[in-house]
Parts: structure tokens; C-alpha cells; sequence
């Protein structure tokens, strides 16, 4: 026996763009419900640093790029939605720090950097004064100048957990493998069949997003579309644990031709209570040609360099590799802001990065409200939890 189950949107993924987008839009009317093979946020969303920022990275050239005026609002979009004045309902969602921090040494190519930067961010980019500088660096036992920066840091699972939670109801998992599109003569999937243990369903939407990261390229093949393209920017992060580890949300800016800041650091806490640094920036995406024992000898070493009064000692060492999805429109350039392309009633999307989630459904919501997709009018009498379970929520490499 087959079941049939019709709505208006299917989202593939469960990570944050995802979820943002089933909240979105479920906060519009429509009926939605989200697939997930795996845990939820369990690629690129449970490795982000989480950091909310407002593009200080694209506009260490001195000009404000196409990249750094998409991000530059994303900050005070997100602090609306923490509030519960958003698009999105964020209230209860942890934050890790409402300050974030650029630390730039005392290399003329470092200063040369930090100078242009915050000047093409200013008004969102202060010097800060030494007597005002945080505990950690207060110790500092080289020259170097802060910068506080518009930035804020969420923490990933919090935010995880909050977005399902909203919409508990509508998440579910699935196996991948066993997932079958079926087009009409116009190019439009009509019917999503998944196979599960006791029968096939088949699914009936108006609309189908792929919002689901590294796996957009399989869903794209397995629907046998021909415009969308993902690509894939690999990241070898690292984290150490010790206990009574400072709290440190900073970027350091280093000396090389770089535009990437040479390490990005910051500060969780593993489930045991053990202070965890979890560090990005240049030295990751430099990193992906290392194993894990190269790539954990070149961090110590950066570490020691920029924070030399820092006692490392006994701490504990991991990293991990970690593909960034984008789409992939013009021979592997990276594009500034969140993206989609569409494809008879096929949305495949990419929100580039963290921070331009809210665009990413900006873009989507509208595109929607200018199609003949509009709320159904009656719900199903099916209830499609008697045929799928629900996914768990991904927990960070540290744990």
C-alpha cells in the first residue's frame, strides 16, 4: 500500500538555512515539512564557529567589496530576531559573546591591514583603549592593538535547538538512498516517492527547496537538473580543551598578503565543563593539504606567536576536515551573498555563509510570493509521522 501525502513545500536539509527557511516559511502560511538524512545541523552548521559578522574580512583590501556590503547588516538582523522582533523567532537561543575582537600585531603588513579595514568599516569598527581591554588581553606580553568589532557569536546547537523546536512537528528523517523524483512534461517534479520500513509515500509539493549543504550536488543529480552546480571549499579545523581555558572571540591579523585573518579564535565549553579554543581563519583553509598532526603543530605555533603569554600546556588536541558548499556560477568563483537557482519548481539553495541566512530567505520568500505558489487551503488527513521518525540534533566534534 502507498500513501500520498500533499504540500505546498518540501525543504531537503536540516541544517541552519533550512530550518531558518521552515520557519520562514510556515511564519507565511504555507505548509512545509523538512527532510533530513542525517542529524540536524550535522555538516557545515555544527563546525561554524557561529560567528554573526559584519564583513570585516572582505574589507581588509580597503574597499568595501560586493561580499562585505551584502554581510555589513547581518549582525543587527540577527540581534532582531535574539529579541523576538525578527523574521525568525531566536528568542532563548545562547549567546556565546556579544563582543567579537580583531587582534593585529606589531608587522607593518598587519597594521597596514587593520588600518584600511576599519576604515572601510567605519562607525562599525573601534580602537580599543588598553585600560579597557578584556582580562586575557590585559596579559599581553607583545605590541599589538584591539579592535572591537560589530560581531557577536551564537552558539550553533542552542540555535539548532531552537529553530526545530519552533517546528518540532514538521522536521522528519529519511534514508537519502531512497529517495525518486517524478517529472511532468513541463520539467516540474510532481511527486516525491521516499521508501521507508513499511511502505512507500509519496510526497505531492508545490515547491521543492534543496537547502541541504555538501549533499545539494547528490540531490541535484538525483532530480536530473542541468542549471544548478555546487562547489566545495575544504576547511581543517582545529580545537584544544583544557581546563580554565580563557574566554577569547577574536580575530588576529596576521603579516602575510592574506585577506583572511591568519587565525580566528573561539571559546566553548565541552560537555564535561573543559574550556574548548576552536580555531579557524587562514590557518584552516591553508590546512587541508596537512593531517591532523601537521595541521595541529602549525596551530600550536601560531598560537605561540600570537599569544605568546599563553600557557598551552597539557591541553588536548583534535581537527577535523570540513567541506563549505556554495554554488558554483562562474568557474569556481566565490559568490558574495546568498544564492539560489531555480529549476522548474526546484529552489537550489546556498547560503554562502552563516551570517547571510536571514538574506538567503529574503531572497527565497519573495521569489515564492511572485508564483502561482500560494497556501493550500485544507490540511492532509495523513499524518506522515506513522511512516518517518525524526532526526536527532548533531553535537560538535569536541564532545
Amino acid at each position: 500500500m502507498t500513501s500520498t501525502y500533499s504540500t505546498d513545500i518540501v525543504i531537503f536539509g536540516g541544517g541552519i538555512a533550512g530550518l531558518w527557511l521552515l520557519n520562514r516559511f510556515r511564519s507565511e502560511g504555507y505548509q512545509v515539512i523538512l527532510l533530513e538524512a542525517k542529524a540536524l545541523g550535522s555538516g557545515q552548521t555544527v563546525a561554524s564557529q557561529g560567528i554573526i559578522h559584519g564583513g570585516l574580512k572582505y574589507a581588509l583590501s580597503g574597499s568595501l567589496s560586493g561580499a562585505a556590503e551584502a554581510i555589513a547588516n547581518m549582525p543587527a538582523r540577527w540581534r532582531q530576531c535574539l529579541r523576538g522582533e525578527g523574521d525568525v523567532d531566536l528568542r532563548g537561543c545562547r549567546s556565546l559573546s556579544e563582543q567579537y575582537y580583531m587582534w593585529s600585531d606589531s608587522g607593518f603588513r598587519s597594521k597596514l591591514k587593520t588600518f584600511l579595514g576599519s576604515k572601510s568599516l567605519r562607525g562599525r569598527v573601534e580602537a580599543v583603549d588598553k585600560s579597557a581591554y578584556p582580562a586575557f588581553f590585559k596579559q599581553a606580553t607583545v605590541d599589538g592593538t584591539l579592535y572591537q568589532l560589530p560581531d557577536f557569536v551564537v552558539d550553533t546547537e542552542s540555535l539548532l535547538t531552537k529553530l526545530a523546536h519552533n517546528q518540532k512537528d514538521c522536521i522528519y528523517r529519511i534514508d537519502a538512498g531512497s529517495v525518486s523524483f517524478l517529472k511532468n512534461n513541463s520539467n516540474h517534479i510532481e511527486r516525491i516517492t521516499l521508501g521507508t520500513d513499511n511502505q512507500p509515500l509519496h510526497i505531492e509539493p508545490q515547491q521543492i527547496i534543496f537547502c541541504a549543504g555538501e549533499g545539494n550536488a547528490a540531490l541535484i543529480t538525483q532530480a536530473d537538473l542541468r542549471k544548478a552546480r555546487s562547489q566545495v571549499r575544504p576547511l581543517h579545523m582545529v580545537y584544544l580543551k583544557k581546563p580554565g581555558l580563557p574566554s577569547v572571540f577574536v580575530h588576529c591579523i596576521g603579516d602575510s598578503f592574506s585577506l583572511t585573518p591568519k587565525l580566528t579564535v573561539t571559546s566553548h565549553v565541552a560537555a564535561n565543563g573543559t574550556g574548548v579554543w576552536y580555531l579557524g581563519g587562514e590557518l584552516a583553509e591553508t590546512g587541508v593539504t596537512r593531517n591532523s598532526e601537521e595541521q595541529i603543530l602549525e596551530a600550536t605555533a601560531l598560537l605561540a606567536v600570537s599569544f605568546p603569554w599563553l600557557d598551552l600546556s597539557n591541553a588536548q588536541w583534535g581537527s577535523f576536515k570540513i567541506n563549505r558548499a556554495e554554488a558554483n556560477v562562474s568557474n569556481n568563483y566565490r559568490p558574495d551573498d546568498a544564492l539560489f537557482i531555480e529549476e522548474g519548481n526546484v529552489m537550489v539553495a546556498w547560503p554562502t555563509k552563516l551570517s547571510l541566512t536571514p538574506s538567503l530567505a529574503d531572497m527565497l520568500t519573495e521569489r515564492l510570493r511572485s508564483t502561482s505558489v500560494t497556501p493550500m487551503q485544507k490540511s492532509n488527513s495523513f499524518e506522515i509521522s506513522k511512516l518517518l521518525s525524526r532526526p536527532e540534533t548533531a553535537t560538535t566534534n569536541w564532545n
